[in-house]
């Protein structure tokens, strides 16, 4: 990536390097076409007018610049993202058909609360109709402070500033040592999320598998070695996501992945039941046999290894922090910086597994044949973990048929473990873990079975598929483009709603906040919008892209102008009372 920072404009336009005069002659004696710099390819001129930053680029006959590779950042500034014009469909031989500019291309960013010191980054991408792709060229501009006392503005300032845009502020400017003591304590937060909850299982049975009684030594390096796995790929994974968007996010998500790491859990459950006497391939007993001792003999390697496979399964959780660090990624280019944050964020995370399974050589009991009734019981919950994965593509009803399957069968081993117990405190604890588990089964099988008032189907208003939820279904852009305008004549704000079936966070949303009293109240005033994004076509791709969306569950908010709200966004739940104090802090 080139950071480059403005010059005048004749400036750009008379000058250019010796390595591109050199390029131009080569060009020239070797036969092949000519290709101008790229600040000549395509030349920016702007201006800060009022409350508003406009953006010229003139683009030399045979270039073409990228719709969806705008990049669009602010140090000490809030801005909108502005409303793009209408493209020019292509196939391109770097990215297929894709939309595109020719000629000239103008965007107005609005502005607002700008401080001293203030830069606005633009990030661009371009190409020559000959066959040069050019890689993404950032511009800094600085602005002036003298528009902010002016009434003019086109920003809403006083809409509400989302967790992740906050965080994205104090780790652009503050000192980078208390930014990474904040995000530290705020992925010790994350450690309790849903997300999370499945590492559990995962960390205590590699320390159960251990088989004997463990030093709290050995117990802490296999458990260090599990969150440094978990750590690493956690801040690779994010990196990658700040790179490519949602789309990397979903590829993760694909049902062939899923039902891959589904398989590696059977895996290792069957070995904490002890079974592999299946009749397999030889080659193939061998790798199960040599899976089954590093699970028991708590490998270094192995516990690492298991560390970032359940980086792999939090990855799909988008939240403020993850979604502050991977903003600063995208929009700075400091990959360094952003790496570090996105470990430390992962650190956080990692503690509480840190200390539960430094713990375990403590707490568990002592080799014998309780031992082996733990990891039996750990066996069952790691097949607990494969039903959390596969939830994210098939239905629920059978989710939780499987899931019932699998209490009922570890309801029946608890009360055959009972008779061989000869303490009496040990058989009541069992007891009644076994009539939690039978009751928390029959609540939820008679809640979601028992016969109920039918939902209210998606129906066609006015030519709209409206859903139950009163949100207007659309798939496009264009169709987007169409709402707001809508809204716009109708003075209306207008929340969209990016929703995919792989998001348990966005079915949360549907299932916990929307539906609530003192949320519809406030989202009745407003359009709303949903836009499924499940399949992440490519022009789901390039929607989600236009707007910098880097994760799920993602809520957009434009105001009735019909800009967004940038500053406003939504990533990551929000319980109902939190959302409603949002929308009540931004809604007139």
């Amino acid at each position: 990536m080139f950071l480059s920072s403005l010059t005048p404009l004749a400036a750009q336009q008379s000058l250019s390097t010796p390595a591109d005069n050199n390029a131009v002659l080569h060009s020239l004696l070797s036969g092949q076409p000519q290709f101008l710099p790229v600040d000549q390819a395509f030349v920016l001129d702007y201006r800060q007018q009022d409350n508003e930053l406009l953006l010229n680029w003139t683009i030399t006959d045979g270039y073409y610049m990228y719709r969806d590779k705008f990049k669009l950042g602010g140090i000490a500034v809030n801005f909108s993202h502005p409303t793009y014009p209408a493209s020019i469909s292509i196939e391109d031989e770097f990215f297929g058909k894709t939309e595109v500019y020719f000629h000239q291309l103008q965007l107005k960013i609005p502005l607002s609360d700008i401080d001293e010191d203030a830069v606005f980054r633009v990030q661009f991408m371009g190409c020559a109709e000959a066959g040069l792709c050019y890689p993404p060229e950032t511009i800094e501009i600085p602005l002036s402070t003298s528009a902010t006392g002016s009434g003019d503005t086109l920003a809403t300032n006083n809409t509400p500033v989302s967790s992740q845009f906050g965080l994205l502020d104090r780790l652009s400017q503050g000192s980078v040592l208390a930014s990474l003591g904040v995000f530290f304590l705020l992925g010790l937060g994350l450690a309790f999320t849903p997300c999370v909850f499945p590492m559990y299982p995962i960390l205590s049975s590699i320390i159960v598998g251990q088989g004997q009684q463990l030093s709290t030594r050995r117990a802490f390096g296999l458990s260090m070695s599990y969150v440094q796995g978990m750590a690493v790929a956690y801040s690779l994974l994010g990196l990658v996501v700040a790179s490519l968007g949602v789309k990397f996010q979903a590829a993760m998500q694909h049902p062939a992945v899923l039902i891959a790491a589904t398989l590696i859990f059977v895996i290792l459950a069957l070995a904490m039941f002890g079974v592999f006497n299946l009749q397999l391939p030889a080659r193939w007993q061998e790798k199960v046999a040599g899976i089954s001792n590093k699970q028991q003999g708590g490998s270094l390697k192995g516990a690492f290894t298991m560390g970032a496979l359940s980086g792999f399964i939090a990855s799909p959780c988008t939240t403020a922090p993850l979604s502050a660090a991977l903003l600063y990624v995208a929009q700075s280019g400091d990959l360094i910086l952003g790496a570090i944050t996105l470990y430390v964020l992962s650190l956080g995370m990692g503690l509480p597994l840190l200390l539960l399974g430094t713990s375990g050589g403590k707490l568990l009991p002592k080799a014998g044949n309780w031992m082996n009734s733990v990891k039996v019981i750990f066996g069952f919950l790691l097949l607990a973990v494969p039903l959390i994965l596969l939830d994210r593509f098939l239905p629920f009803a059978l989710i939780l048929a499987l899931g019932t399957v699998l209490t009922l069968s570890l309801v029946f081993y608890l009360y055959r473990l009972l008779f061989s117990l000869s303490s009496i405190n040990a058989k009541a604890s069992v007891a009644v873990i076994a009539q939690v588990l039978l009751f928390a089964s029959f609540w939820l099988n008679l809640n979601y079975w028992r016969p109920a008032s039918p939902a209210p189907v998606v129906a066609a208003q006015n030519g709209e598929q409206v859903n139950a939820l009163g949100f207007i279904e659309i798939k496009t852009a264009e169709e987007l483009a169409e709402q707001l305008a809508k809204a716009q004549a109708a003075n209306q704000y207008t929340l969209v709603d990016l929703y995919a079936e792989w998001c348990v966070a966005c079915k949360e949303f549907e299932q916990l906040t929307f539906p609530r009293p003192e949320v519809t109240a406030l989202t009745s005033q407003m359009r709303l919008i949903k836009i499924d994004v499940t399949r992440m076509t490519r022009s789901d791709a390039a929607l989600l892209d236009s707007y910098q969306v880097l994760g799920l569950p993602t809520l957009l908010f434009f105001a009735p102008d019909g800009t967004e709200l940038t500053q406003s966004r939504v990533t990551g739940f929000m319980n109902a009372s939190a959302f409603a104090n949002h929308l009540e802090a931004m809604l007139p």
